[in-house]
């Protein structure tokens, strides 16, 4: 055993007897015993401070030492800035989350903004902070600072972290007034077969799941197409597993089939619905299609439609990703996806400690892939563009106002 993990395994059987007074001191004899460099071991073995451990070593060479019986009561000393101010926490989430970036594969998330800039922007807001502080906070919350990666994910336009800020103001708008919000987006399309699935799962030892060398399509069983719905506000999820084309039609008609069996029961006096959606793909912003099915839907169901884009190159940021396909992910990885009716049952029996709730179906019908839809049609549309980027944010609002 090394002097540090011996340390380490000292402190860990000592602490449920030591007070804060004793465990300062105990820290400084150990260091005094090590000698040269013996703080910085005592440091990283217990995890605590170096000023503790230094101060442990002054009181150890004080002439009166303190009265044994003067132990600091439980809870005393300086409260910590959250508990003075529970809303600094509330206010860095706010400054990060517009711009926050990371691997929607991965439970942790980093931010593009310096501990130091977060601080002054706190202190603008009139909350008494340091950089340090930030970085103790960003941890609390699960974010993580990271170096660049050499990855190109499109053009990245300089309207980028505007149009996150818009679509954050946005949707905290209309959680205050309990409107539904969707994330929407296509799931990685999967061959249905015995074919490899990234991960491991648990087997008989010596036993792996046996799958074909080559992943070439098996036209009888054919591929599986999960185009998912998120609801931000109430953490769940519909997933719709196609088996034709990945079009415009079938996105929406997996938006209409949620609003119809979960969407209008939860809110049943809403008459708005936004939707957050990727800029390419089935739900692309120049999408004639997608518009004009959106057109159909709010006929349908009596909802004006505001639809707000994510910048070309930043689907990884959409929460759907993150929130739901990640998890989807995680639930089936290391086996082979043998059937339909296997992968709606794993997507649908996907669970997280958050409360993620998934519903699954199969969708069956046919989506021609390159649908025309013309002028004409396009100038039937009831559209109003916004004035930001109304290429990326527009509302289309319903032509017939009776709700099915």
């Amino acid at each position: 055993m090394t002097i540090m993990a011996g340390i380490r395994a000292k402190y860990r059987a000592l602490l449920p007897t030591l007070s804060e007074r004793m465990r300062r001191l105990w820290a400084g004899t150990e260091a005094r015993v090590l000698g040269h460099g013996g703080i910085a071991v005592v440091t990283r073995a217990t995890g605590l401070a170096r000023n503790t451990v230094v101060r442990g070593l002054k009181e150890l060479d004080q002439d009166s030492p303190l009265d044994p019986a003067r132990v600091r009561c439980a809870g005393a000393g300086r409260k910590r800035k959250t508990v003075l101010n529970p809303s600094l926490k509330d206010a860095l989430e706010r400054l990060v989350e517009p711009v926050t970036r990371g691997d929607p594969e991965s439970p942790l998330r980093w931010t593009s903004k310096s501990t130091r800039i977060l601080a002054r922007e706190l202190k603008a807001g009139g909350y008494s902070v340091s950089h340090v502080l930030v970085a103790d906070l960003l941890h609390e919350m699960e974010y993580s600072l990271q170096a660049n990666r050499k990855t190109r994910e499109g053009t990245s336009h300089p309207d980028r972290n505007a149009q996150f800020e818009h679509i954050n103001a946005e949707v905290r708008r209309r959680m205050t007034a309990n409107q539904p919000i969707i994330s929407v987006d296509t799931k990685k399309k999967e061959l249905i077969g015995r074919f490899k699935n990234g991960g491991r799962h648990w087997r008989p030892k010596g036993n792996p799941e046996r799958v074909n060398v080559h992943d070439f399509l098996d036209k009888k069983k054919g591929k599986a197409i999960p185009y998912g719905v998120y609801e931000l506000g109430r953490n769940v999820g519909w997933v719709s597993v196609g088996i034709d084309h990945d079009t415009a039609r079938f996105a929406v008609a997996t938006i209409r089939r949620w609003w119809r069996e979960l969407g209008r029961k939860a809110y049943p006096h809403a008459d708005k619905l936004m939707i957050t959606a990727d800029s390419g793909g089935s739900n692309g912003s120049r999408l004639r299609l997608w518009k004009w099915e959106l057109q159909r839907f709010a006929d349908f169901s009596g909802l004006t439609i505001s639809v707000s884009h994510l910048p070309p190159g930043t689907s990884k940021w959409n929460k759907i990703e993150h929130r739901l396909f990640s998890f989807i992910s995680q639930n089936w990885r290391g086996q082979p996806l043998l059937t339909h009716a296997a992968i709606v049952s794993l997507i649908a029996n996907t669970r997280t400690t958050t409360g993620l709730k998934v519903r699954c179906v199969l969708d069956t019908n046919s989506y021609p892939a390159k649908t025309i839809v013309t002028d004409k049609q396009m100038a039937q549309l009831q559209l109003t563009r916004a004035d930001f980027h109304g290429d990326w944010n527009y509302t289309i609002h319903p032509r017939a106002h009776k709700r099915k």
